[in-house]
């Protein structure tokens, strides 16, 4: 008998501990297509974050794009560009792959609006320098 109430102790700690943990859903980011996103530019308000590089910004970047790169993202520069939390914040960079990193990034530090949405080199619409 008191081996059974040992066993059943051991085998419930997991799904207790399981519990007390963050869900999945929290922490997370969207991901969109680029037809989503231009509708989303057009139609309500955003912050359009390019994570690229700044020469890469420079030689071409989406219209009212606001530059930080993937490597600077921390606490207090994320903050600095984007002081809302829940503000609706659209992330591209080149190819796709640096803007997962970065919306990953941004929903760590609670940001709760984040819609990736790959690379400019596939951007069908309006670019500016």
């Amino acid at each position: 008998m008191r081996q059974i109430l040992i066993r059943s102790v051991i085998l419930a700690i997991p799904l207790l501990l399981a519990g007390c943990s963050k869900s999945s859903s929290e922490n997370t980011y969207h991901q969109i297509s680029q037809e989503e996103a231009k509708e989303m530019m057009d139609s309500q308000e955003v912050l359009i974050l390019d994570v690229r590089e700044q020469d890469e910004y420079d030689s071409g970047h989406i219209p009212g794009a606001v530059l930080l790169p993937v490597g600077n993202i921390a606490e207090d520069t994320a903050a600095s560009v984007i002081p809302e939390k829940d503000t609706t914040v659209l992330v591209y960079c080149r190819s796709g792959n640096r803007s997962k990193k970065a919306s990953g990034a941004l929903a760590e530090l609670g940001y709760t609006n984040i819609y990736e949405f790959g690379g400019i080199s596939t951007w069908p619409y309006e670019t500016e320098k």
